[in-house]
């Protein structure tokens, strides 16, 4: 399965210039948050594959205009093809605002998913908005990852744990698109890459 994941930066090659090669052989569509929702909305009129999202810290604006056409995955599991697909959107809370959360409350979330986690027998794709805690993560509070993704993925062993939230900016000797947790691998989805399970 070819999947497309995208993040944080609405990439000119596919809205503004639409280089549909970009979309071809694309099975599934994946945004990691903070994408306008009029992007997301675009690109469904040019592939047929399913477009999933999270929401990023910036998307309060989805309350009350969701991207058309696309599916929310949050706190769900979504599943294509026999591949299992856990939406965990939101970063760490550094202010007030609905797609932020605490430790103990993003936590709080992935206990609630006990019966779906269990029903599904695990998942294959974790997709949030924010890292997990060290992987990729920044250390000021509003960049910094989650240590309950840790134990999620510890538990259940996907293949894929997807995220944006983190740009080659903040860090740009640090970026690293792709890095490895054990037998999983952990891409950053900023702006657009293709990942194939």
């Amino acid at each position: 399965m070819r999947i497309l994941v995208l993040s944080d930066e609405a990439d000119k090659a596919l809205w503004d210039y639409l280089d549909r090669r970009l979309l071809e052989g694309v099975d599934l569509v994946i945004s990691c948050g903070d994408l306008p929702a009029e992007y997301l909305s675009f690109l469904t009129c040019f592939t047929d594959a399913p477009i999933l999202y999270v929401r990023g810290n910036h998307d309060e604006r989805y309350d009350q205009r969701p991207p058309e056409g696309c599916v929310c995955v949050e706190d769900d599991i979504f599943v294509i093809d026999g591949v299992r697909v856990l939406g965990l959107g939101g970063s760490m809370r550094y202010r007030e605002g609905t797609c932020m959360f605490t430790e103990r409350q993003m936590a709080r979330r992935i206990r609630r998913l006990w019966w779906k986690l269990h029903r599904h027998r695990g998942f294959d794709i974790l997709v949030t908005h924010a890292p997990a805690r060290g992987l990729g993560d920044g250390e000021d509070l509003p960049h910094r990852g989650f240590e309950c993704f840790l134990r999620l993925m510890d538990r259940w062993h996907p293949r894929y744990m997807v995220h944006g939230h983190v740009h080659p900016n903040y860090a740009p000797v640090g970026f690293r698109r792709e890095r490895k947790y054990g037998e999983i691998t952990v891409v950053n989805a900023f702006k657009r890459c293709v990942i194939e399970l």
